[in-house]
């Protein structure tokens, strides 16, 4: 289903449930005193749902710059893997380093990426390539001082690459926001739309609509939060743009 209907159907549904749950509670339940318990009841939905809104924020705001780190981490890797490249074309000798380049590229489009958006571990088969780069670079000749600025270029770059592909395989399975998280989440919602609930008033229909735009709006936060816990999935879809553009320079 699309992104954008499931998040609709979450929306409504939560929003819906809650509304028929204010309507039981003023329905059946006891409504004697109900409104004399608005001030105290409005004390402690302020302290949870501010609690609560200052949880959401940050993590949503963590998770975003997460997105954004990681598709600057990408483009970071690629665009030294082609620095690598160019650097190494001054060199004698050098015709490998190109190909490794790519077939390292295309390792990563074709192999790592399907893993990565499934939040599930890689193999070494990357890092054998990128090894395979390495040494070719290593086995380069440099015969003077031109050539051994472009050689140490050339290393400088592909030790970008490293750093960049170990911070981009972490990220893509270091599981998002952990279960502590979570749960801290989770509960802070039930309690946030539980409260409104006790409040009285004499318009039923506004108290319901009330509940169920906070529901709504909770779960669509939490959504969200779920959305982005992977950077390479769910809804930031962050793909491999990067090396395939730096594919196409390398060919």
């Amino acid at each position: 289903m699309n992104i954008y209907l499931t998040g609709l159907a979450w929306v409504l549904g939560v929003g819906l449930a809650a509304g028929l749950l204010a309507y039981l509670v003023r329905r059946i339940g006891e409504t004697q005193g109900v409104v004399d318990n608005n001030e105290a009841a409005g004390q402690v939905f302020t302290l949870v749902g501010g609690l609560q809104a200052v949880l959401l924020a940050f993590v949503l705001i963590s998770l975003f710059d997460g997105v954004s780190a990681a598709e600057d981490g990408s483009y970071a890797e690629a665009d030294s893997l082609v620095a690598t490249v160019w650097a190494a074309q001054e060199l004698p000798d050098s015709t490998g380093v190109a190909a490794r380049a790519r077939a390292y590229a295309e390792e990563v489009i074709e192999r790592e990426w399907p893993h990565m958006r499934d939040g599930t571990q890689t193999d070494d088969t990357g890092w054998a390539a990128l090894e395979r780069l390495r040494a070719e670079v290593a086995a380069t000749p440099a015969t003077d001082d031109w050539t051994v600025d472009r050689k140490n270029e050339a290393n400088a770059q592909l030790s970008t690459v490293y750093q960049q592909r170990q911070e981009r395989l972490n990220t893509a399975t270091s599981g998002g926001v952990n279960s502590v998280v979570w749960f801290a989440l989770l509960v802070g919602a039930a309690m946030a739309v539980a409260l409104p609930i006790l409040f009285g008033g004499p318009k039923p229909a506004t108290h319901i609509l009330i509940v169920s735009i906070l529901a709504g709006t909770m779960a669509l936060l939490l959504f969200a939060t779920q959305q982005l816990q992977n950077p390479y999935g769910g809804g930031a879809q962050v793909g491999p743009a990067a090396f395939e553009s730096a594919l196409d320079r390398l060919r």
